[in-house]
């Protein structure tokens, strides 16, 4: 191996992006320019690294694993945008950062085991975040970008569209990485709503109602949702509680977790 090579690792779900024109047609969906403010989660050898930096943009990267710190190092230590955190994403403070409002574009081939804590940690930290690019698991895509009625429509779904803007971009196979993962890719785009298009009275009462009702997807709101809401209460939320979960959209279950904010019960 060469200084500049390093073996993946199973345990840190690594997959490391080697086709040039993948990589070229990301960097192009990015479209970083110079001046902005990038986070690159999980670089790896750096190959989406080194387009990155040639934008201009101010580049922070955040690396777990310890013995990928000195290649990333050595490729891009000498470079003044170029600032390497070592550490765990998910427990990451963004604030570090010190980046403006709504200013910081994530980008990330993330490993498909940690994805959808990072996104839900990310969100948390959403008034921060201009966009996200990320690559993840095919299925996992089209969840985010799911629509109501589908088998794909659930809480990973409905909590990322509240909070984002979700675009399917475009599909990668397994043989632009090496290992290849016995999975397809794809690049999706999340765009935080500068203005919550159906904000909620308190969302963690939003998350609690989502996840309840789609404990058990198969059954009807009515008996999924019964430990919160009443019959009488789901109806006063303007939503047939004969439904199921899968059936409702964004703004009904926004309904539900208001209708669950104004009763006496309601304790995060």
């Amino acid at each position: 191996m060469s200084e500049y090579q390093h073996r993946a690792r199973k345990r840190f779900g690594q997959n490391f992006l080697h086709d040039a024109g993948v990589i070229h047609r990301i960097l192009r969906a990015i479209h970083a320019r110079e001046g902005e403010r990038l986070l690159e989660i999980g670089p790896g050898q750096g190959a989406l690294t080194e387009g990155l930096l040639s934008s201009g943009a101010q580049l922070d990267v955040i690396e777990l694993d310890l013995d990928l710190i000195p290649i990333l190092q050595g490729k891009f230590g000498h470079l003044a945008n170029f600032r390497l955190n070592q550490g765990d994403a998910l427990k990451f403070d963004f604030n570090r950062l010190e980046a403006a409002p709504h200013s910081l574009r994530v980008v990330g081939n993330l490993p498909y085991n940690i994805s959808t804590p990072l996104i839900f940690h990310l969100l948390d930290n959403a008034e921060l975040i201009r966009d996200m690019h990320f690559m993840l698991q095919k299925e996992v895509v089209e969840r985010l970008a799911a629509e109501p009625g589908g088998g794909d429509w659930g809480r990973l779904s409905i909590m990322v569209q509240y909070h984002c803007r979700v675009e399917h971009l475009f599909n990668v196979g397994p043989g632009a990485f090496n290992p290849a993962p016995k999975v397809d890719s794809a690049i999706v785009r999340l765009v935080p709503h500068e203005v919550l298009p159906f904000p909620a009275k308190d969302h963690r009462l939003l998350e609690r109602v989502v996840r309840e009702a789609f404990n058990q997807r198969r059954k009807t709101l009515r008996n999924t949702l019964k430990g919160l809401l009443s019959s009488a209460e789901i109806e006063a939320a303007g939503v047939d509680g004969s439904l199921r979960p899968e059936q409702l959209d964004l703004a009904a279950f926004v309904r539900l977790a208001d209708q669950l904010a104004v009763q006496p019960k309601a304790v995060p």
